[in-house]
């Protein structure tokens, strides 16, 4: 029998009726003949409440001791599913991510996934059991808890769908596919039929939440085929895959946006070989992602270097500036009510003007660039916070991405 791998993610799981749920469509897969794994995350809210109870107890807790407090929620999550099954007439067990043979590197609060031992799941599935894995963790070498960042879950069910050479992998959340821009700002968005692996790579990375972007990075390399749907509805949702010649290519797809970026500036650099190294080099051994980077045109032996990093990753970014700073002479400053807009198309690689009709709506609007980041599928802009809601409807607008466009 072929093998899916499906994933519920907290809004799914939100309660025991919504498990119920979630138990029938997994049953329901099974008596069509598959073999059934399922990746779920914590119910609802209870990884936001566990961290709060973690911030109570400490302002700086410890990442050993939160991964072994966030791993916790998707464990009651996956027991009380086996429970749901059981009812149903099917066999089901639950798996920790140890227990499923999740590995991972040694990095707290942010662990990557380094191979999966399929041994037992391929036994309990050949079994005939319904295989239920807690999403968002693993274990590391010196066998500690770890967990994979949020969204995490993701990533769980695209590697066991790669490990396990799974004939797809269905993403069950709360929203029925990827829009061509987030509803609740623009309620004419469009849901899509299907999209590149690269198009989702790019949409995850600007800030739509449908998908982690470690898990579509996996995706594209195994080449496991991404099904993403509702957990409430059985229409379908949005395919995400290889780019083929049918595969509609629309000079922009999407409008994405993050409203959590911050802006860091290191003043009057020293313009010599090797200090872009030690800064970028300091914010990776604080396991700190830089998006975009900027340097000006240097002037007396000096330039100015911009980058920005998520808001979470903030806190880490300072720790490292201020390590270095020191020696090297400079000072840096602080934009943290800052945001990002981008527009996302497989056919803007083929099509010239879409960059300066982005960048003439956004002035029309009053909107002004602090940065620019460009590939041969996307756009983004930094600009102020406040305007990104406006900037995300005005390019959804003149790019005529609605429902009806």
């Amino acid at each position: 029998m072929p093998i899916i791998v499906q994933k519920y993610g907290g809004t799914s799981v939100g309660g025991t009726k919504r498990i119920r749920n979630v138990a029938r469509r997994i049953v329901a897969a099974e008596n069509d003949g598959n073999e059934v794994v399922a990746v779920v995350s914590a119910m609802g809210n209870s990884t936001d409440d566990l961290l709060k109870m973690a911030h109570e107890i400490s302002a700086d807790p410890p990442e050993r001791e939160l991964d072994m407090l966030l791993s916790t929620g998707e464990r009651v999550s996956v027991a009380l599913l086996a429970m749901a099954i059981h009812e149903l007439g099917s066999t089901a067990i639950s798996l920790s991510g140890n227990q499923a043979g999740i590995q991972t590197n040694t990095v707290h609060t942010k662990a990557r996934i380094t191979g999966i031992e399929t041994r037992r799941l391929i036994e309990e599935l050949e079994s005939g059991k319904i295989v239920l894995v807690a999403g968002f963790q693993g274990v590391s070498p010196e066998e500690d808890v770890t967990t994979l960042g949020r969204g995490g879950s993701d990533t769980t069910a695209v590697a066991l769908a790669a490990a396990l050479a799974a004939r797809e992998c269905e993403i069950y959340t709360d929203v029925d596919g990827v829009y061509s821009a987030d509803p609740r700002i623009v309620p004419g968005a469009r849901k899509l039929d299907e999209i590149s692996y690269g198009e989702m790579l790019e949409m995850a990375a600007t800030g739509a939440a449908v998908l982690m972007l470690r898990s579509v990075e996996y995706a594209q390399k195994y080449g496991v085929p991404l099904h993403v749907r509702s957990s409430f509805s059985d229409k379908p949702g949005t395919w995400v895959r290889k780019e083929d010649e049918d595969m509609e290519k629309a000079v922009v797809s999407a409008v994405t946006h993050k409203t959590d970026e911050s802006k860091l500036t290191l003043l009057r650099v020293p313009d010599r070989p090797g200090v872009a190294a030690t800064v970028f080099g300091a914010l990776a051994e604080q396991n700190v992602n830089v998006d975009m980077i900027i340097q000006n045109v240097s002037e007396q032996g000096t330039t100015d270097i911009s980058f920005t990093v998520n808001q979470p990753d903030l806190p880490a970014a300072q720790k490292a500036l201020d390590a270095i700073s020191g020696d090297m002479g400079v000072a840096y400053l602080i934009g943290e009510q800052m945001g990002k807009v981008s527009i996302i198309g497989a056919g803007m690689k083929s099509y010239p003007g879409v960059a300066a009709k982005m960048f003439r709506t956004l002035a029309d609007a009053g909107i002004n660039i602090e940065m620019i980041s460009t590939s041969s599928i996307k756009v983004s802009c930094v600009i102020e916070r406040a305007k990104v809601e406006q900037a995300v409807k005005v390019l959804h607008a003149a790019f005529n991405l609605g429902q009806t466009g």
